[in-house]
């Protein structure tokens, strides 16, 4: 059962960033340009994302369970540290660049974009690149 909730969850936010157009690159990369014929509907998009995830939030810090019955797991520290900073530095830059961000980027990988796999493609590798690099330092400092 839980597999197939988070199947049609991520099929219900694919076609979502479908319909509202933001698997589009255009369309966020219209919103990025302030200069130019800005786009405001990612804003609007965001701030519909906000409120529901704020509500939703509420509703789950009074919980300890999902409403499927397995363990809730939230975040237990809300510290904004270097990593963090630099590690949200590194995707505002990618989805400025490529006007993509990860799940626009597989819902149009999906579709047949060829820029949307370059895209996953350099998300993929930077995962990676990321666990040898964290796990190098942590052999490192454990010398």
């Amino acid at each position: 059962m839980s597999r197939i909730s988070e199947f049609l969850v991520g099929l219900l936010f694919g076609l979502g960033l479908l319909l509202s157009g933001m698997a589009d690159p255009g369309k966020v990369l219209g919103f990025l340009d302030l200069f130019g014929p800005w786009d405001p509907s990612l804003a609007f998009v965001m701030g519909g994302a906000i409120g529901v995830g704020f509500f939703a939030f509420t509703l789950a810090k009074k919980r300890t369970t999902t409403f499927l019955g397995s363990a809730l797991h939230l975040p237990k520290t809300s510290q904004i540290d270097k990593r963090l900073v630099i590690g949200a530095l590194l995707f505002g830059a990618g989805w400025g660049l490529a006007g993509f961000c990860p799940g626009p980027g597989l819902v149009s990988l999906a579709s047949g974009q060829a820029k949307a796999g370059v895209f996953v493609g350099a998300m993929i590798a930077g995962m990676l690149l990321y666990e040898w690099a964290d796990r190098y330092l942590h052999q490192a400092r454990a010398r």
